[in-house]
């Protein structure tokens, strides 16, 4: 069993509620989603096939990190994969995903401790609303610590924070809001991001405004 991994790398997490911790990467190619603000390269034409045992060996090797991040791309596209690594995984697994593919979340929750959500917002995404595919998905991922991440520009609407709240609300999980990046400058000013803050908190008391760290430290 092989997957297309884009990246395997340790560096900090830069983004949520465990910000600065080092943390062991795997950034998956693919992805069932195209967000229009989305920086990561995961083509597949830039990948190297990793197998179960190569991938596991990479996690014996790092075992000073406090997680391993399955991220991409959209890591749950492989499953297949993913079902036979995590079994045998030595390090407490960080699963960051767009938070739609529910399905396969629900076949490999059993060995997930940690599950960092999107909710995808049709102002900054491009997409169209995905609610009822977050609602399922946070469903199933509720069964373990989850957090949900929000990214937003200032086309942001008050609609979109009041569901995105209650959504939050109803399984009684953090929402972390965090302003979409161009470069490393966040692309709202500190005045618009408070305010979005202050309406959240109308809705839901467990909001934070954290924006991406990492870009800031200038790491990967």
């Amino acid at each position: 069993m092989e997957a297309d991994i884009r990246e395997v790398f340790s560096s900090i997490q830069g983004e949520g509620p465990y910000v600065g911790y080092k943390q062991l990467f795997v950034r998956f190619c693919g992805c069932n989603l195209k967000c229009r603000y989305c920086d990561t390269d995961f083509n597949t034409a830039h990948a190297a096939k990793y197998s179960v045992k190569g991938l596991q060996k990479l996690v014996e090797m790092n075992q000073d990190c406090h997680s391993i991040s399955l991220t991409g791309g959209e890591p749950l596209l492989n499953n297949e994969f993913l079902k036979e690594f995590l079994p045998e995984c030595k390090l407490p697994v960080y699963l960051e995903t767009n938070g739609t593919l529910y399905r396969e979340l629900s076949e490999i929750i059993d060995y997930v401790t940690y599950v960092a959500a999107d909710i995808k917002l049709p102002s900054c995404t491009g997409l169209r609303p995905l609610w009822d595919l977050h609602d399922k998905f946070f469903k199933i991922a509720s069964q373990k610590e989850l957090f949900a991440k929000m990214v937003f520009n200032d086309k942001i609407t008050d609609d979109e924070i009041k569901k995105a709240c209650e959504l939050c609300k109803k399984y009684d999980i953090e929402l972390i809001l965090q302003p979409e990046m161009i470069k490393d400058k966040p692309s709202v000013i500190s005045e618009f991001m408070e305010q979005v803050l202050n309406k959240a908190l109308n809705y839901h008391n467990k909001v934070r405004l954290l924006p991406q760290v990492h870009k800031f430290l200038d790491v990967q």
